[in-house]
């Protein structure tokens, strides 16, 4: 197996390749930015560069994300809700197993 080592600190092997670069970095020597692991070098041109037109906006995500959420859990508590009204009255009075034991 081909052993990596870091291009910054040649005595660690290393952790990640970057995806822009494609050099080899240990774990100091990269970051996690956007989903993606960059090194150093290449983080300033992918904070500065201009995002996409396909890219919706963070707050859009998270809105979204909130709505479908909401959106669950009102589903889970009609559900719970339904079922619990479907359990007869005679359960809770206790006299259910009642028609059971005759």
């Amino acid at each position: 197996m081909l052993r990596h080592l870091c291009l910054n600190h040649p005595d660690r092997e290393a952790a990640a390749r970057c995806p822009e670069c494609r050099r080899y970095f240990c774990r100091e020597c990269v970051t996690e930015h956007a989903g993606r692991i960059l090194c150093a070098r290449c983080l300033p041109a992918q904070l500065s560069a201009p995002r996409s037109a396909g890219d919706p906006p963070y707050w859009l995500s998270a809105i979204t994300a909130t709505l479908i959420g909401l959106g669950i859990a009102w589903a889970t508590f009609l559900a719970l809700g339904t079922f619990l009204l479907r359990i007869p009255s005679q359960w809770h009075e206790g006299t259910y197993w009642d028609q059971f034991l005759r």
